[in-house]
């Protein structure tokens, strides 16, 4: 196993994560936990962002990977689709802490009746974005009982109270969806796509902050690279930097769940398994979960401009052995500039890791997960002291604590 920044794990009596020494955790919120609203928390426990409520309180806005025959916790009293009459699984719920002592204040679903609720993102104006990986509705494959075409990214604000409205942000695009950041100086959305042949997209808002109003959603084109996945041939070798353009779409809405395939038509360049993303100071990272020669995972680094008219794109990371990095998903940055990656391998007997990279691309292992699940939702509390990240399944929510502006340089050593 590689070296980690901070020291060899240290194995985990419980039987859960192994962390680097110094480092623990706490479960605060697991499948079947009673929630104020009379329902409890569901399972698949996906994407989440944090935020700071003030008055003392976070919130942690979870996404739950459900499909329309799993358990929501709970009948909806509102919701965006049904199934046979009755709301669909999936959405998204609230978990408020207090931000010293990091104790559950309360728990609530605050979005019902959507189908797999993947990953998302935060927004500078307080929301989370949380979108559905599913493209199916009626008349199409498994399909049969829905009420409404699935597919779409909703709001939701980070003060709900409670279940909100289900408005789809129709503009942002019917695919299946995976992440989404938002660039602070544009307003202008990233939006991943979880499929084998899928594109970067980026959505434009007539008006930043309200993104019900519509804009222009684009796809993106790396000149001199049409093929990002290095699956046959290296397009991208880590460290290069190419220019972008971006490609204006249409019929957004996509019935016939094309978008991608128009998008390539146009030239917009191919990734493999769009995941995770996440906003940092002038750049997004963008996760690949199956590109590289290897097919064990890249990520990308898109250089931002400030104006969107003169972007690149960087190929990062690129992971030559399971040991290294295997099909990293959600993730997100630190306060020290490391990225914090979730990784999301179900190959039997492999071990799922939360995995750092230093801001010069070398990877170590931070967490290892001890059951054949995945870790999901990686996102730091606003002060930096604390990463929360969730179990996918068992769905258990946890709060990691350590020195984690201290090193052990055995990483470059």
């Amino acid at each position: 196993m590689a070296p980690s920044a901070y020291g060899e794990l240290q194995s985990d009596p419980k039987g859960l994560i192994d962390l680097p020494e110094n480092f623990v955790y706490r479960v605060i919120s697991s499948l079947g936990d009673p929630m104020s609203d009379g329902a409890t928390v569901p399972n698949k426990a996906d994407g989440m962002g944090c935020f700071d409520l003030g008055n003392g309180q976070l919130a942690l806005v979870r996404n739950h990977e459900l499909v329309a025959t799993d358990d929501s916790g709970g009948p909806f009293t509102m919701g965006f689709g049904s199934k046979d009459g009755e709301f669909v699984p999936g959405g998204t719920t609230h978990v408020i802490l207090d931000a010293k002592t990091l104790t559950v204040t309360d728990q609530f679903r605050s979005l019902g009746g959507t189908l797999r609720n993947c990953s998302g993102g935060t927004t500078p104006w307080n929301t989370w974005l949380t979108c559905e990986e599913s493209t199916t509705g009626p008349g199409q494959e498994f399909g049969e009982g829905l009420s409404k075409n699935h597919g779409w990214v909703f709001e939701v604000p980070a003060n709900a109270s409670g279940l909100v409205a289900p408005e789809p942000l129709y503009a942002l695009g019917r695919f299946n969806h995976e992440a989404a950041c938002v660039d602070p100086d544009t307003g202008f959305v990233y939006l991943t796509e979880d499929r084998d042949d899928s594109v970067l997209y980026r959505f434009i808002p007539k008006q930043p902050g309200q993104l019900a109003m519509g804009g222009r959603l684009q796809a993106m084109q790396v000149v001199g690279a049409p093929d990002l996945r290095n699956w046959s041939a290296a397009s991208l070798r880590p460290g290069d930097i190419r220019t972008v353009n971006w490609l204006d779409l249409d019929d957004v809405e996509s019935p016939k769940d094309d978008l991608r395939h128009r998008a390539r038509a146009k030239g917009a360049s191919l990734i493999a398994r769009g995941e995770g993303a996440h906003m940092a100071q002038g750049e997004a990272y963008i996760c690949s979960t199956s590109g590289g020669a290897a097919r064990l995972g890249q990520i990308l680094r898109l250089h931002l401009s400030g104006t969107g008219e003169h972007d690149r794109l960087e190929l990062f990371f690129e992971s030559v052995s399971v040991n290294q990095f295997n099909f990293g998903d959600n993730l997100t940055v630190a306060p020290n500039g490391h990225l914090v990656v979730c990784e999301d391998q179900y190959t039997e007997k492999v071990d799922n890791f939360l995995r750092g990279i230093t801001p010069d691309g070398h990877a170590y292992p931070l967490a290892r997960l001890r059951l054949q699940t995945e870790f999901a939702g990686a996102c730091f509390s606003p002060d930096g002291t604390t990463l929360f990240v969730n179990v996918y399944a068992p769905t258990k929510t946890l709060a990691i604590t350590g020195p984690w502006d201290q090193f052990i340089d055995t990483v470059n050593a």
